[in-house]
């Protein structure tokens, strides 16, 4: 047993390749003990629920892989419990690519990126889309506040694994909302010293 991350992506193949290059004896102990990094703890939780986006891999019938960008206002991937997680799907160009490919393989991949801070939350698991409507309630318990789409479906993914990756080459990223929590001090502390400027010219 051991880590059910490593587990799951440390195939033979891929253990021959870190054999190759020299790695192998350094991953030996994630493959030992007791199963660990598959239970979702606080620290997961609350990482997840502040994220405004997330990288989905999924994998069509013919064996090709896509990747796609899943965005929303933070929280919207909830974890419902420490082995669920779940999002609303709204509706959107209907290609539905992700959709038919959990249709024939439900495994699906979860990249959870914090540019900020320069974390990164990787997630193996199993999926499944239920139709809203057909989902006992939770599209409309995930639907998101305010937001005017048409709600379709949800996906709910059990967590196989999970594993927090090296943050060496993340490159430092900030959004829009970052940038203005950053800078309000700033400027409240600038129209501060604009007023005592103004009120001590308006004295002479």
């Amino acid at each position: 047993m051991g880590n059910r991350f490593a587990e799951i992506a440390f195939t033979p193949a891929v253990q021959a390749e870190q054999e190759r290059y020299g790695s192998r004896n350094n991953y030996l102990r994630f493959l030992e003990g007791e199963p660990w990094n598959d239970v979702l703890t606080a620290k997961e939780a609350d990482f997840i629920h502040a994220r405004d986006g997330f990288y989905l891999a999924s994998v069509s019938e013919t064996g090709w892989p896509y990747v796609q960008f899943r965005g929303g206002a933070p929280g919207f991937l909830r974890v419902l419990d420490s082995k669920t997680l779940a999002w609303a799907n709204f509706r959107g160009n209907r290609q539905y690519v992700s959709t038919g490919n959990l249709a024939g393989n439900d495994r699906v991949a979860l990249i959870l990126m914090d540019y900020a801070n320069r974390r990164r939350l990787k997630v193996l698991g199993t999926a499944r889309v239920r139709r809203a409507g057909e989902d006992d309630g939770l599209a409309q318990r995930l639907a998101v506040p305010g937001y005017k789409g048409e709600l379709e479906s949800v996906v709910e993914v059990r967590v196989a694994g999970f594993d927090w990756n090296c943050p060496q080459h993340i490159t430092p990223r900030f959004t829009l909302d970052e940038v203005e929590r950053a800078v309000k001090p700033l400027r409240e502390r600038v129209a501060e010293l604009e007023a005592k400027l103004a009120s001590c010219e308006s004295a002479h």
